[in-house]
């Protein structure tokens, strides 16, 4: 059951099955119908001489003869003659000298009738002699004498009917005619007529019309079981239909498509607007002169677009009644959802105490009935000046409003900046700015506390690190004291001369690891003592390069210098200005790829002085610029080479103090560094 409710080619078929049925029932039944109420149809063997079309043909010229004059109470109000202007609109008077009174030409067929613009005529009014016709002749009498031979002619003069058709002439239209298509209603005018059958064919109207004549005239009776078993047939493709519409295979529950997202008013008015207007085209096609062979492909192109869209209008309903949304679906329900909850959140708003539009919603919304209450009934003067009084109380307590807001946002900005010695008056407030005074105040009091312990810890972590740092020392100073008397005494033994040379050199590194240590933990305390001054730092450059001539000239590394002619002046502090420059380049001699060039560039820029070291690493350096500055990281991961990992710290630390910058960059395997001071 599961397969035959999930099935795609089942549904597809009987959405298929259906239409073709239904046209089934509709043909069987139409037969049923006809065999019940004629029996076996006799008649006439041209669909000209039947009834239908006698009374179609009488109506129309009814309707010429009305058209002319109007309805019979109003024609004798209507006099013509050359006084007064044409009458009628839709004719043209024309000269004819054959005829004594005026003649006027039909210009525009505004008739409804099915074969009004196949029939020729001439109809005379008695009283005054116009003439009103759609045939242009040069003898008109002579046009009226050839009416009166056509093979299908009908004329009425004085009463009496002229016709070669049996089915309108003087003793039928007694039988067949009523008061709205009576021919008393063509008493005091004569009317000369006829109708070609062969124009028949042209009126689609009147071929289809002939068509079901000749289908149903001495018809073969259609089986009468047709009726029921198409009847049962169609129930049972739309019972399963609905019991299978929205599942599909392999997925739980039902379905719905993009179609069903729309609204369910949009749909059904298109899909009903679609329908109106294929019925419009197929009996606008009845009316057409289109050709009568795709007349049969019209109706059928129209009735399977219909039944398209009703078949898509009823699935989708079915879809969403199934699935649980059919009112949800409706443009109606989702407006009327959205005001209430448009409506809710006013009022949550309006009723929150700690919502911060509380106070702006009650306000904005009081000022605009206020506002229209006062307008309304602003009457006089004093109407008016109340109306402004009251706009600028509310300007007045909007400006009130933004004042306390004023307050927490320069408090906020204090915190930001660094200031936590921030206190608002809570008192001062109401609502949700009381309660954000209140966690300000309490932000800016844990900041205090922050900083204090942060302080507190810095200052303990700097004692901790000098007084470790002294106890270190003095026992160092020992151990390299007497590593400098053992290597004055004679010792012929040369395990024991490596053995002191290990113990110098690492003594050393570990009395410069505890130098840098100290003064890296007084650099980021601040306890340092500047004495700035002018200094050359072209001069001082040159210096440091000549200091470290050997280091570099060992690893064959080739200083490339592009220096200004000038001196270049700042203000800084000498020693710890050499030990930024020392640093570097320091830096430059443990890491620099050997055999490499190393670029200097000094130059002054406006108000700054430009210091950049570039050099390419030994090593690719697989660390970011910000790990790299940090305390003890260094590019050598392995650690083999002699560095604390402290220098570029210590380096980016001091020239801050100085008031430079001092910034890394790397890129594989270039490294950068860039120094900025003020120039002087």
């Amino acid at each position: 059951m599961q397969d035959i409710k999930e099935s795609i080619l089942l549904k597809f078929l009987c959405y298929i099955l259906i239409p073709i049925m239904i046209f089934v029932l509709a043909i069987s039944m139409i037969d049923v119908s006809i065999t019940s109420q004629y029996g076996e149809m006799e008649g006439p063997e041209e669909y000209i001489e039947t009834e239908e079309f006698g009374r179609e043909y009488l109506l129309t010229l009814i309707y010429k003869v009305q058209d002319i004059y109007g309805d019979k109470k109003e024609r004798s109000n209507i006099s013509v003659n050359k006084e007064n202007s044409n009458p009628f609109n839709h004719y043209d008077e024309i000269e004819d000298k054959s005829y004594e009174h005026p003649v006027y030409y039909e210009v525009i067929n505004y008739s409804n009738t099915m074969v009004s613009q196949y029939i020729n005529y001439i109809i005379i009014d008695k009283e005054n002699g116009n003439m009103f016709t759609n045939i242009r002749s040069n003898n008109y009498p002579e046009e009226i004498d050839k009416l009166k031979t056509e093979k299908t002619n009908w004329s009425y003069q004085d009463g009496n009917i002229t016709t070669n058709i049996n089915a309108i002439n003087q003793e039928s239209t007694k039988y067949m005619t009523s008061s709205s298509y009576s021919t008393d209603n063509l008493e005091g005018y004569d009317v000369y007529s006829n109708i070609d059958p062969n124009m028949l064919s042209y009126s689609n109207s009147l071929y289809v019309q002939q068509t079901v004549y000749n289908i149903f005239k001495g018809h073969e009776n259609l089986p009468a079981y047709l009726i029921p078993l198409s009847a049962i047939s169609i129930i049972i493709m739309i019972v399963y239909l609905i019991w299978a519409t929205g599942h599909e295979k392999g997925k739980e529950g039902i379905q719905l498509n993009s179609i069903d997202r729309i609204s369910y008013e949009v749909i059904s008015i298109v899909i009903m607007f679609v329908i109106g207007m294929m019925m419009s085209f197929a009996v606008a096609s009845v009316e057409s002169q289109i050709p009568q062979k795709i007349l049969i492909s019209v109706f059928l192109l129209c009735y399977l677009i219909g039944y398209a869209c009703l078949a898509v209008w009823v699935s989708t309903t079915i879809r969403r009644i199934k699935a649980k949304q059919f009112f949800r679906s409706f443009l109606t329900y989702k407006v009327c959802r959205w005001i209430k909850v448009t409506i809710e959140k006013i009022f949550r708003k309006v009723t929150d105490k700690e919502n911060t539009n509380r106070k702006i919603t009650i306000i904005y919304w009081g000022f605009v009935v206020i506002s229209i209450i006062l307008a309304c009934t602003m009457w006089s003067g004093i109407g008016l000046l109340v109306l402004i009084a009251f706009w600028i109380w509310a300007y007045y307590k909007l400006l009130q409003y933004n004042k306390k807001i004023q307050k927490i946002n320069e408090a906020l900005r204090n915190i930001y900046e660094g200031n936590p010695n921030v206190k608002l008056n809570e008192e001062e407030l109401e609502g949700t700015l009381k309660i954000m005074a209140k966690y300000i105040n309490d932000i800016a009091g844990g900041f205090t506390n922050a900083i204090e312990q942060s302080l507190k810890s810095e200052r303990l972590k700097t004692e901790l690190i000098t007084n470790v740092s002294h106890d270190i020392k003095t026992p160092l100073t020992s151990i390299i004291n007497y590593v400098d008397l053992l290597k004055k005494e004679d010792i012929n033994n040369a395990q024991i001369e490596q053995y002191i040379a290990v113990l110098d050199k690492k003594s050393q590194r570990l009395k410069k690891l505890i130098e840098d240590l100290v003064e890296a933990s007084k650099v980021s305390s601040g306890n340092v003592k500047l004495n700035m001054e002018v200094i050359n730092l072209k001069e001082l450059l040159n210096q440091t390069i000549g200091e470290f001539e050997d280091k570099l000239e060992k690893k064959n590394l080739k200083i490339e210098m592009d220096l200004p002619n000038e001196n270049v002046l700042i203000k800084a502090d000498n020693r710890y200005l050499y030990r930024v420059i020392e640093n570097v380049f320091s830096n430059i001699s443990k890491y620099a790829l050997e055999g490499s060039r190393v670029y200097i560039k000094l130059e002054k820029q406006k108000e700054e002085v430009y210091l950049e070291f570039k050099n390419i690493s030994k090593d690719k350096l697989n660390i970011s610029a910000e790990e790299l500055m940090q305390r003890f990281v260094r590019g050598d991961k392995s650690r083999y080479t002699e560095g604390s990992g402290l220098g570029l710290s210590i380096a980016e630390s001091l020239t801050e103090l100085q008031g430079g910058k001092f910034k890394i960059d790397i890129d594989g395997d270039l490294f950068k560094v860039e120094i900025k001071w003020k120039s002087e």
